[in-house]
């Protein structure tokens, strides 16, 4: 029988993702992919697979699992996410650091309180065939993934790994902090002109909050209303993924990994790419407030992102023998209302 993961319960929204499929928006194909691309880099880093290799990515909550290949080698990557053995003598490993499961372990996921994605990074990768060069699942287009779908109760998510070869698990050291209060950093444009200065200023001083209308093609956000100078229809054109359009009500909807491709509504600020990953982290009733920054500023964010993970991944240590937090602490401790709430 091929490698597995049996999926006893797959939660909210459980999905096949990688880095995305990029080359395609010509064609009208979205890029989609991991909403926190950093976590996702992260966890293949603690297994020692190649950043974009593909994960499951667990949104508002987990999932339970039964290991289905001889030795399997995992790594959550997610704040406040944990790894709840369910056999005897349970043990419960905190988010960023691997661990390696054998045949018929049963494990459930746990995110926190206030998370909203965790990705499960596994060695050797998930064996689903790749669609336009990318394993990541577009659910309103069928494709990709497991059958092009979310994971359902029954499910075998087949693994190119049967056996993961011993080795010294690694953690690390300091998880990305959830930087929730801190201002999100946009480059205005690129349709900044179709917009009032009133409205221009209401964006950069406002708080916006998140609407309960959020999932991976965007987020609306509710506030001030942004007003336009001379309608608000234009040429479709282009879309990038964190770009803020704003129809005709002037409550302005931030676009994600599973945006349309083009749109029609004017565009009044772009999310730059290093803030991305905090954005996918925002849940229904977050509040949002916006800074702006220019492209060249933005460009050097990326690159500081870019040498950030390259130290954290160099970071990277043996984890403690033991396996992880105790099961009684984390229940007595951490666990409030089903999920974790704290990390080791």
């Amino acid at each position: 029988m091929p490698a597995g993961l049996r999926v006893l319960s797959a939660g909210l929204h459980t999905t096949v993702q990688d880095l995305g499929r990029t080359g395609w928006q010509r064609l009208g194909v979205p890029v989609s992919g991991a909403l926190d691309g950093v976590a996702l880099r992260l966890g293949n880093a603690l297994v020692g697979n190649p950043p974009g290799m593909a994960g499951l990515e667990f949104l508002y909550s987990g999932a339970e699992l039964e290991i289905a290949a001889d030795a399997v080698r995992i790594a959550l990557a997610g704040s406040g996410a944990a790894v709840l053995s369910l056999a005897e003598g349970a043990r419960a490993v905190a988010g960023w650091q691997s661990m390696t499961l054998e045949r018929g372990e049963r494990i459930r996921i746990v995110l926190g309180r206030d998370a909203v994605c965790a990705y499960l990074a596994l060695e050797g990768g998930i064996a689903v065939p790749p669609v336009l060069g990318s394993a990541s699942t577009y659910v309103r287009g069928g494709f990709g993934g497991f059958g092009g779908r979310a994971l359902r109760e029954g499910d075998v998510v087949p693994l190119a790994l049967a056996h993961a070869p011993p080795r010294v698990e690694l953690r690390l050291p300091t998880p990305p902090a959830g930087a929730a209060g801190d201002p999100v950093r946009i480059v205005l444009g690129p349709q900044c002109d179709c917009f009032t200065d009133e409205a221009v200023a209401a964006l950069l001083a406002a708080e916006f909050r998140v609407s309960k209308s959020a999932d991976r093609m965007g987020m609306r956000l509710d506030g001030p209303a942004l007003r336009h100078r001379r309608g608000w229809d234009i040429v479709s054109d282009a879309i990038a993924t964190g770009a803020i359009q704003v129809p005709g009500s002037g409550q302005p909807i931030l676009l994600l990994v599973d945006h349309q491709t083009t749109g029609g509504y004017p565009k009044i600020a772009t999310v730059i790419s290093a803030d991305l990953p905090v954005v996918g982290r925002r849940r229904p009733g977050d509040v949002i407030r916006f800074t702006a920054v220019t492209i060249e500023e933005a460009e050097q964010l990326a690159r500081e992102q870019k040498h950030w993970l390259e130290e954290q991944i160099a970071a990277l240590e043996p984890a403690l023998a033991s396996g992880g937090l105790d099961l009684a602490s984390l229940y007595a401790g951490n666990l409030i209302s089903g999920v974790v709430s704290g990390s080791e």
